[in-house]
């Protein structure tokens, strides 16, 4: 009897996903929004990631098949990756749309793929459930700026030993993971308007997965009040602090009587805003080496991402110039325990950055109040 094929995995890759992180756009849907991106200076990271993820699902104990779309939705990571894919369908090259993410997931699903790998952000999982819908097992592979889906995994290593995990037999059990979005133009207003689309099929992982995004209670304002008290005590003179977004460090800058630009970053210094709603380019002119400088920030609720989710503009290089030690977590008792004891998370988009920021850190929870906490990469 012939020996069974191995496992055929689909790759699809949003080549755009992400692009507006970095440059403070709060999203990257539309042509327009694209076009601006990279007019900022943006550079694409999704296939980076998937061949980050492709990295880690590769295994000589586990052999597969890669079925893929063409050029930057999948065939240039899959071989840099060192993967020999199959390459089915077309793009126009540069020209990708939403359209060819869903004309990829049906074809993928039409070739009997087991489980189907994707790299971008919220509105390419909409994209894959609207073509698909539960019929399948999915893997995503975070790449966007938003992120409230709980259909990806916490990092692009994550996705892909989630991947291999389930190749293995070690995820077989599947769950229904809930895929959200925002209306971007409200969000880039200050405005969070979430909405569930419907789910995916993922492989269950409650470490891998990231979770969906959970919103901060009414109950939190003195809670945050009472850090924003704490923090104010800790301003030095003439330091820069690189504030994060988030309803915890807005309060810190209403305490100071000072607008904070809810769902961007902005840099605080000697009681004043010097600058609001910064991108990446712009913090990496105003902080060298030398710059006395901080990072203020809050994880997201529910998920315990300290960065890379929703504070791009913090790109590893400003991570790297500043350092750990001059990094200030504020969050309140609530928000943590919501982690139910899973660790704050770093995915900054390298590595070596990650690795320098993983261990224990400090947490302040309140006036006089402040845990030891762990900071993971996954």
């Amino acid at each position: 009897m012939a020996d069974a094929l191995p496992p055929l995995i689909g790759l699809i890759v949003n080549p755009v996903a992400g692009l507006g992180g970095r440059v403070g756009l709060k999203g990257s849907d539309g042509a327009a929004v694209q076009a601006r991106a990279l007019g900022l200076g943006a550079r694409p990271r999704a296939e980076e990631r998937a061949i980050q993820a492709l990295q880690a699902l590769k295994s000589p104990q586990t052999p597969l098949r890669l079925l893929t779309f063409p050029r930057e939705m999948g065939e240039r990571a899959a071989r840099a990756a060192n993967f020999s894919p199959r390459v089915i369908g077309e793009i126009s090259p540069g020209r990708t749309t939403a359209a060819d993410t869903e004309a990829a997931a049906r074809m993928m699903q039409q070739a009997g793929v087991q489980l189907l790998l994707f790299v971008g952000g919220d509105g390419t999982a909409r994209d894959i459930h609207r073509a698909i819908g539960e019929s399948l097992p999915v893997v995503g592979v975070p790449a966007g700026v938003k992120m409230h889906s709980a259909v990806y995994a916490a990092t692009p290593r994550a996705a892909g030993q989630l991947a291999q995990d389930f190749l293995r037999g070690r995820a077989q059990m599947l769950q229904l993971a809930e895929v959200m979005d925002i209306d971007e133009a409200a969000f880039r207003q200050g405005i969070v308007s979430a909405r569930l689309y419907g789910y995916l099929l993922t492989p269950s992982g409650p470490r891998l997965l990231q979770g969906p995004k959970a919103a901060s209670p009414g109950s939190e304002a003195e809670a945050q009040a009472e850090i924003a008290a704490a923090v104010a005590t800790m301003l030095q003179p003439g330091r820069l602090y690189v504030v994060g977004p988030g309803t915890t460090t807005r309060a810190i800058f209403t305490h100071l009587g000072l607008p904070k630009t809810l769902l961007g970053v902005d840099v605080l210094q000697d009681g004043r805003v010097i600058a609001a709603d910064v991108n990446a380019p712009q913090l990496e002119r105003m902080i060298t080496e030398t710059t006395p400088a901080a990072i203020i920030v809050t994880p997201v609720g529910g998920q315990g991402f300290l960065f890379g989710r929703g504070n791009q503009q913090i790109s590893p290089e400003i991570l790297r110039r500043i350092g750990k030690e001059r990094l200030i977590i504020v969050a309140t008792r609530n928000k943590i325990n919501g982690l139910r004891g899973h660790p704050l998370l770093i995915d900054s988009g390298d590595p070596e950055v990650d690795a320098l920021f993983t261990g224990h850190v400090r947490v302040l929870t309140g006036f006089r109040e402040s845990i030891i906490y762990p900071l993971a990469t996954i």
